[in-house]
This record gives structure tokens, sequence and C-alpha cells, in this order.
């Protein structure tokens, strides 16, 4: 096999001691080798693609690791860890035990800090200028901020800090107009226009924020890449370098489609073709659930309002603005002002149906608490990919909503078991509640083909019992319950099992009946046990009569919970992570066979 000259690149140093003529062919290696791996193993691909050439400047002119490189969305990085020792590596990118999907600090000493959110690259690498100027190092410092993260409000107060701050830290606005679908708001239309105010005179947003401000360049012309990013080196201070991308760059389709291919799955890699999947007797996935049945509750009341930060296609929210698209509304990556926005709408009979993946939530944790449950304001949150969600990782996963929102006052908290329970919660939700409610469900399929049921209410804080025995009972919450239902049926346990519904209000009634009559309670969820439902039933089992509730009495019944433990879970296949944390069949069957011959 012919040897390339990606092939002899073991780390930046090697890559500085080719000539910049030869740069462009490397770019055109990098960008193959990424198409090839990405095709068969799946993984996040346009964004990678937009920044090659930008990749193999930034490590060609500067001394990384020495110099500080931070990215912004981790999933614009795929090329450097290629070019920073991780070639051969990459083809373990994203299974269990191989490469993050994302830079991870512990992983090399090139990931300067671990990203996976949006919109922290500015904050960090103004900390690393901070840190060097205390120190007097002559460190440079770069943040690559791109796919639509600039719009977000904490680049902005790091923006704002960084202009008065006299530090060395060049700020790369990766300007390729699109996110995971395309951005939205006066900012995007302000960069397609923008240069600097010194050439037209008017004011510019990054000058005036005290940004030394350079562009738009071609962020795929490698030579003016690399003429700006030597004269930047020679500079100080806070600058801004606005380069222009086009995400999925190098691969026809995804840069037609760059919606579907900025995570396309298995691709043909020559021609881009995606590997052809018949889904048509597959059951719907929950956010497909969720946005045909958020539709047809608009179309019987004209008060309900979508709302999503920047997840319209991965939360199917997609559905509702392009069936009204004067009431859905992508307000961009913004978890925090969707979060108040929606509680605005609901101060005026609007009902707002706010929809976050789990993860992102946590970044709007005071606006939850403080705009929404404190004012009783009933938003309608539906919180997308909660649990574990496999190869993105503990960045991803959502393991913490459970416990993060059973502390808040004034929230209800629900879970559905399958399709036909989601849309009961949300037809309930938009009868009118006097609190807000929080309804979670995973990323993936549902169990049945046959979802599309008679819209039902379903009263607040009350659980379903799906089997009866003795001795033991089993308490699920979510999904999971499923899997616990099946496995009683194909093992014919003699098990009780109780499909909670919901972690807040907790149905106290079903709760002292399945203590009386039962020696082993098991709870299971797809949540941290710290905060989750594990620890709730222990709570409300073990503790003393509290004032206000003297039926209360403490039993002596044995709980045993499953749930993800107090640590963060790494990456990989979903069902290899069940494993991990024993939630997986064959853990919850060896359990409950246990309680039963004990």
């Amino acid at each position: 096999m012919q040897e390339t000259l990606l092939s002899r690149i073991e780390d930046p140093c090697d890559l500085r001691r080719f000539r910049e003529s030869e740069l462009t062919q490397i770019a055109q290696e990098l960008r193959d080798y990424i198409i090839e791996i990405i095709s068969q193993k799946e993984g996040h691909l346009g964004a990678s693609l937009g920044v090659i050439e930008l990749t193999i400047a930034l490590h060609y002119v500067f001394d990384t690791p020495d110099d500080l490189l931070v990215w912004d969305v981790g999933h614009q990085a795929y090329g450097h860890k290629i070019l920073t020792g991780r070639r051969e590596a990459f083809k373990t990118n994203r299974d269990y035990g191989g490469l993050s999907g994302f830079p991870k600090i512990d992983e090399s000493n090139y990931d300067t800090f671990g990203v996976g959110h949006s919109s922290t690259a500015i904050s960090a690498a103004l900390g690393m200028a901070i840190a060097s100027k205390l120190s007097n190092s002559s460190k440079k410092h770069i943040a690559v901020v791109g796919d639509a993260s600039i719009a977000s409000g904490m680049a902005f107060e790091a923006l704002n800090h960084a202009g008065v701050s006299n530090v060395d830290l060049l700020v790369i606005l990766n300007d390729n107009a699109i996110g995971i679908d395309p951005s939205v708001g006066a900012l995007k239309e302000y960069l397609t226009t923008t240069k600097s105010g010194k050439e037209t005179g008017q004011d510019n947003i990054f000058e005036a924020l005290k940004f030394d401000y350079s562009g738009p360049i071609d962020g795929h012309d490698m030579n003016g890449l690399l003429r700006e990013l030597k004269r930047q080196k020679t500079l100080n201070g806070p600058r801004l370098l606005h380069i222009r991308t086009v995400k999925g760059k190098g691969l026809k389709q995804a840069e037609i489609d760059q919606v579907r291919y900025h995570a396309p799955g298995k691709f043909d890699k020559i021609t881009g073709d995606l590997t052809p999947s018949d889904t048509s007797m597959l059951p719907p996935k929950f956010q497909d659930v969720f946005g045909h049945t958020l539709v047809e509750l608009a179309e019987a009341n004209e008060k309900i309002i979508g709302i999503t930060p920047a997840m319209p296609t991965g939360s199917s929210m997609k559905i509702m603005m392009q069936a009204f698209p004067d009431r859905a509304f992508d307000v961009g990556i913004a978890e925090q002002h969707a979060v108040t926005l929606a509680a605005g709408m609901a101060t005026q009979g609007l009902i707002p149906f706010c929809n976050v993946y789990s993860t992102f939530l946590q970044r709007a944790y005071d606006q939850v608490i403080h705009d929404v449950a404190l004012q009783k304001l009933p938003v309608i949150f539906c919180l997308d990919r909660a649990g574990l969600v496999g190869k993105d990782g503990p960045t991803h996963h959502g393991v913490f909503d459970l416990a993060y929102l059973n502390c808040i006052p004034d929230l209800i908290i629900a879970a559905p078991m399958d399709a036909m329970e989601l849309r009961s919660m949300m037809f309930t939700a938009s009868l009118g509640l006097d609190l807000p409610i929080a309804i979670r469900y995973p990323r993936g399929r549902c169990n049945s083909i046959n979802w599309r049921s008679t819209l039902g209410k379903i009263s607040i804080g009350t659980s379903r019992t799906l089997s009866r025995g003795k001795h033991v009972a089993v308490l699920t919450l979510g999904p999971i319950g499923v899997t616990v239902q099946k496995l009683i049926q194909e093992n014919q346990l003699s098990v009780t099992h109780i499909d909670v519904r919901f972690l807040k209000p907790l149905d106290k009634n079903m709760l002292q009946s399945v203590f009386e009559s039962h020696e082993h309670i098991v709870t299971i969820e797809d949540g941290s046990l710290i905060g989750g439902l594990g620890s709730t039933i222990k709570n409300y089992a073990f503790s003393n009569p509290s004032i206000g509730d003297e039926s209360k009495k403490a039993y002596s019944v044995k709980i045993h919970s499953l749930g993800i433990p107090d640590t963060f879970i790494s990456h990989g296949p979903t069902e290899q992570l069940y494993k991990e944390v024993s939630i997986d069949e064959a853990s919850i069957l060896n359990l409950l066979s246990k309680l039963l011959n004990q």
C-alpha cells in the first residue's frame, strides 16, 4: 500500500516538517480518512469536514500543545484528534473503551479542555490566557467557535469580559451558518454581511467589544489561512478572526444536506449515499411520537406553542414548525432563554411545550427554578434523550434530570413507559395544570407500532399495576418498565410490577399498599440513583413521619435499587452501558430470581 503523507504524521511536530505546498494534499488525505472511518462506524461528520484546512493550519502555525487550542462544539475535532497522535486509535472512535467522540482532557495533552456542549471555548481559553499572564508565560491561546455556538449567551458573556482583559486570546469564528439545523436569529443575518468597521465606516459588533477583528476570510483557502494565522501569532491582546466555511466540505451529499450529514449513520464513502434501511415496520422514535402528538394537540388548541433551543430536527419539533410556523420557535443554542421565554408565554395564558434535551436543560437550571417553578407557571418541559444515550458519552447522557429536578418545589416529574403514556401525559398537560411539569423520555424507538392511541387523561401522581405477585415488587420509572414486564412474562415470575409514572408527586397510596404486602422492593430507573426514584422511595419508606403527613409510618421492607451509580458513565453502545451499571436484562433477571428464591 502506497504511503500517504498523513501516515507519516504522528503528532504536529511531524506536520510542521512538511512544506506548505504539501498541506493541501494532507488536507485531502485527512478528509478522506475521516470519511472512510465514519462511513463504516457512524459518528459526527459534517462539522469536522468543514474545518480540515483550519485544523491543519492551526497545528502547523502554532506550537501546540504548548500553545493552547480549545475547540468549541467538540464534534469539530476529529481532524484534530487524528493529527495529535490518535490516527490509528481513531478507528475506535465512540467505541466502548475507545476514543471519545469529543475532546477529552484525560485522553491527550492536546485536548486542553473537555467539550461536548457548546459555547464554552472562549470562557475556557480566556481563563487559560489570564493564568498565563499571571505567570508571565508567552503561550498563545486559541478558541475555535463554530456550528452556531457564537450566538449563545455564554459566548457573549466571555466576549464581553475578554474585550477588556488585555490578554493574548485569539477567537476564531468558524462561520458556517449552521449548527445541527440551520442557524437562526438576527446575529446569523449580521454575520453573513459583516465586514470590519475600519473598512465600512460602520460599527462592527466585535470591534465594539474591543476585539481586533479580522476577516471574513475563506476557511478552505490553505494559503490564506496560513498567512493570516502567522500574522495573528505575532499579535497580542483579544482578537477575533472571522472565517467562512462549508459544513460537510469535500463530500457532495454532506454539503447539500448538511442537517442529515451532521451525523448521518453509515454511508458509501465514495458516493456519500446513505446505507438504505427499511424502518417502515419498526416502532417510531419517542421524539417522533412527541412531534406528531404535539401537532395533534395544537390542531385542537390554538394556545399550544412549541419551543426548542437549536434542536428542531433532533427533537422532532420540526414537525410542529412545518405545521404551525407561527407557533413553533427555534431560539438557537440558548437554553436559558428558551425556558424563560416559555415562562413569559405561560403568564399570558399560552401553553408552551419547551422541548430540551435532558443534558442541555442542566444549562437552564436557574431559570427552571426561579422563572418557572417559583412562580408556579405551567410550562410543559419535554425532556428528550433522558437516560443513557450511548456513544455520545458522558456529556450527553441524560442521567441527572430526575435528581436535579426532584429537589425543586412545585414541579411535577413524569416518565412515560411507552408511546401511549407519552401521548396521554402530553394531552393531560395540555388541558391545563396548576404547576409546571417535566416529561422525560429516552433516545431511540418505542416498543409498539400501534402507538396512535386515543388521547386520554392521566390523574397526576398515579401509578399503574402491570402484574401482581407475592413477596417481591418492582417499581419502574420510564421505558425500563417495558424490559421488566417482558422478563416477568417470559420467565413467569411471581412479581408485582408497578409503573410508577410520576416521581413527583409520588403515589403514596400505592407505596403504602406495596410496602405492607411485600418483603422486597426493587426500584429500577435509567437515571442517577442519588436523588432519583430509588433514594426517594427509600426516604419515604424509612424516614419518620413528617409534619403534615401524620399518617405516614416507617416500614421494615427491604429495598434494592438499580440505576446509575455515583460516577460518570463513559461512551459506548447503550446495551453495553446498561450492562456496566447492571440495568440490563440479565442483571435484572438475576436479582429478581435471587429474591424470589430467598
